[in-house]
C-alpha cells in the first residue's frame, strides 16, 4: 500500500483531462447526476469502474456509489465492509498527521477477511482514495474511492501521479456534493411531523414524502432515490394511504396544520 500529499498539477497530464471534464461534472452538484458524471470523467483518465464516497467512524456511511460496465455491487462492497473488515482497517491511517492523504491498495495486500468480504467476492482488484480527516472525537475519515475491476488493466504509476494531482478538486467536489445532497433543516422538521401523524410510515415512504414536499416531480423521485417510477408511485400511494389523503395538496394541508399545532403546543 502507498500512501502520499496530493501534489499541484504540473504541466499537460491526465490531470489536465480530468479538468477538462470539469464542465459536465460541476453542474451535477447536489444531482443525481453528479455520481455518474464523476465516475465517467475519472474512468476516461484511469482504469476504473466504480466508485463510493463514505465516511468511516463511530456513524459510518456512504453517501453516493455507482458503477460503469460492471454490474452494480458498490452497495454490498459497503455491507460487506460494515459486517466486519471495517473494525481492523488500518489502510486509510498511514500518514495520520496529514489532513489530506492519497491513498492506493491492491487486493493482494488487503487483510484475508476483508479481500474475501469486499475485493475478492465484487471482482475488486485495486483501490485508490482520496481521504481527509474529520474534525471528530471518533477520529473519522472522509474518503473519494475508485476501483479497478477483474479484466481492466493495472494502474499504473504515471496514472496515479496524476490522480495524486487531482486529489484536492476530487475530495472539494465530494464534499460539496455531499451537502448540497443532504436534505435540508426544514426536511428533517417535516419528517418528524410526518413520523408524528403517522409513527407507521417506512423509511421509503417518508423518503418520497419528503421530496414531494420539496415540489419534486415522481420522475424526479426516482431518479433522485435510483428507484423505477412505478416503485416510487406505490411508496406514494402506501404513504399517502397511510396518512389518510389522496392528493399532494393534502400532503401540504397536513403539514402546514401540524406545524401551526406544534407552534401552538409551545
Amino acid at each position: 500500500m502507498r500512501t502520499w500529499s496530493p501534489a499541484l498539477p504540473a504541466g499537460e497530464s491526465a490531470h489536465a483531462l480530468l479538468a477538462a471534464r470539469m464542465p459536465e461534472v460541476v453542474p451535477a452538484l447536489g444531482d443525481a447526476a453528479f455520481g455518474p458524471r464523476l465516475l465517467q470523467a475519472v474512468a476516461a483518465t484511469l482504469p476504473v469502474a466504480s466508485f463510493s464516497i463514505y465516511r468511516t467512524g463511530a456513524r459510518p456511511a456512504i453517501f453516493i456509489s455507482g458503477s460503469l460496465g460492471v454490474p452494480d455491487t458498490t452497495r454490498d462492497c459497503w455491507r460487506a465492509y460494515l459486517s466486519g473488515p471495517v473494525q481492523h482497517d488500518r489502510t486509510f491511517r498511514d500518514g495520520e498527521a496529514a489532513p489530506l492523504r492519497m491513498c492506493h491498495i491492491t487486493a493482494g495486500e488487503v487483510p484475508p477477511e476483508h479481500r474475501a468480504k469486499v475485493y475478492d467476492a465484487h471482482g475488486v482488484r485495486e483501490r485508490v482514495s482520496v481521504v481527509e480527516r474529520e474534525a471528530s472525537a471518533d477520529g473519522a475519515l472522509f474518503a473519494v474511492n475508485f476501483y479497478r475491476h477483474e479484466g481492466q488493466r493495472p494502474l499504473a504509476d504515471g496514472q496515479l501521479a496524476d490522480f495524486g494531482e487531482a486529489g484536492a478538486l476530487l475530495m472539494a467536489l465530494a464534499r460539496k456534493h455531499v451537502v448540497l445532497a443532504s436534505p435540508p433543516q426544514e426536511s428533517t422538521g417535516q419528517a418528524q411531523r410526518l413520523l408524528a401523524q403517522c409513527p407507521e410510515l417506512t423509511q421509503r415512504e417518508l423518503e418520497v414524502c419528503l421530496r414531494l414536499l420539496r415540489g419534486m416531480t415522481q420522475e424526479g423521485i426516482a431518479a433522485d432515490l435510483g428507484l423505477a417510477l412505478p416503485t416510487v408511485k406505490t411508496y406514494r400511494n402506501r404513504a399517502f394511504a397511510r396518512l389518510g389523503i389522496h392528493f399532494r395538496s393534502e400532503l401540504f394541508a397536513l403539514m402546514l396544520e401540524a406545524g401551526e399545532g406544534a407552534v401552538a403546543a409551545r
